[in-house]
């Protein structure tokens, strides 16, 4: 028996993910960066804005993610998000209207503090990748 486990990646449009030789994957949790290997005890855990980095054998693949839950559970890693996308495909252009838009957001006089807070990470994650 390897070291692999299963993730599958799920957004409202479609499956945006699915590998079946994963061996370790980061994902931004709320308590912090989270590592998950095979045979992890199972979670369920929510997302904030944050690079999900997965590493199988062959590659390593890294994505935005704005929010989301993570469950694993019986070797097998879910992601539910409503807005991802993929680091190699992404446009600068698209980094930069995305800080600007969540700094729009930030300057209403009505956000919440946690709306203020996962803005806040947003763009920090925004500007590390730009």
């Amino acid at each position: 028996m390897g070291e692999e486990f299963k993730i599958e990646i799920v957004n409202p449009e479609r499956s945006f993910f699915s590998n079946e030789d994963v061996i370790e994957v980061v994902v931004p949790a709320f308590e912090g960066e989270m590592g998950i290997l095979k045979d992890h005890i199972s979670i369920i855990s929510f997302l904030k804005p944050g690079i999900i980095t997965i590493y199988s054998k062959s590659s390593e693949e890294k994505f935005f993610v704005e929010d989301g839950i993570v469950e694993f559970k019986n070797n097998n890693l879910s992601i539910l998000t409503s807005s991802i996308f993929n680091l190699k495909d992404i446009d600068k252009n698209k980094i930069l209207d995305l800080i600007k838009t969540t700094e729009e957001e930030i300057r209403q006089a009505e956000i919440s503090d946690q709306a203020k807070y996962l803005a806040d990470q947003k763009i920090e994650v925004l500007r590390s990748i730009n």
